[in-house]
């Protein structure tokens, strides 16, 4: 299936804080990234990919559509997916991600605004992000091709008239294999001594030879 990739502009982080501000236990733990598509109209979102730098759990709200009558409204379309199987090892911590609309909780049509929220638990990373953020809408259906009628239904190929009468070539070549085989095992039971009629240890015998 062909996507198209949709012009957006990324916000800068917002990171909300974890702990006491005031110590150096504080620590920024939850970033909040916002992602607008100021000159598209409402939009079906097909794909999200991005780099990994050291998120561990990515929660994604859309503001979608609803009707000219009614507020847009921000609903919950991911939540809490793991980037990290584990937040204190780096594993994960670099890879690239595909999301698809079949793993969003809602429906992905009528696209207004995406909001990313990134969590980082474990206090060894000093800053954590997602990078290299694309979009992706489907693209255009490829056109049908229509077949000529000959060529979806061909008709099924005809005896020549020389040929009728003709015994069927299956059963001519099912006939002709088993002549050769039994040709074949008389070959090889016949014996290549030759017995004289007359022949008796290498002579004739003259009272043989006289009643014959």
């Amino acid at each position: 299936m062909s996507r198209l990739s949709v012009p957006c502009h990324v916000k800068g982080a917002v990171a909300l804080q974890i702990g006491d501000v005031r110590t150096v236990q504080g620590r920024p733990g939850v970033l909040v990234i916002d992602v607008t598509f100021p000159s598209m109209e409402p939009f079906e979102l097909q794909e999200i990919t991005f780099k990994n730098y050291y998120t561990a759990f990515l929660t994604i709200r859309v503001r979608q559509h609803t009707s000219a009558h009614t507020q847009a409204k921000w609903v919950t379309c991911l939540r809490d997916y793991c980037l990290m199987p584990d937040p204190h090892s780096e594993d994960g911590a670099q890879e690239y991600v595909s999301l698809f609309k079949h793993q969003m909780l809602c429906d992905m049509a009528r696209v207004l605004e995406l909001r990313l929220i990134l969590r980082q638990p474990s206090p060894l990373w000093l800053s954590f992000t997602v990078e290299e953020l694309q979009i992706f809408q489907q693209g255009p259906k490829s056109p049908s091709v229509t077949f000529p009628k000959w060529l979806s239904h061909p008709v099924p190929c005809e005896q020549p008239s020389f040929l009728e009468g003709l015994p069927d070539p299956s059963r001519v070549s099912s006939e002709v294999q088993q002549m050769w085989a039994l040709t074949e095992m008389i070959r090889a039971s016949h014996t290549s001594t030759r017995i004289g009629r007359f022949d008796v240890d290498g002579c004739y015998d003259l009272n043989l030879l006289s009643y014959t």
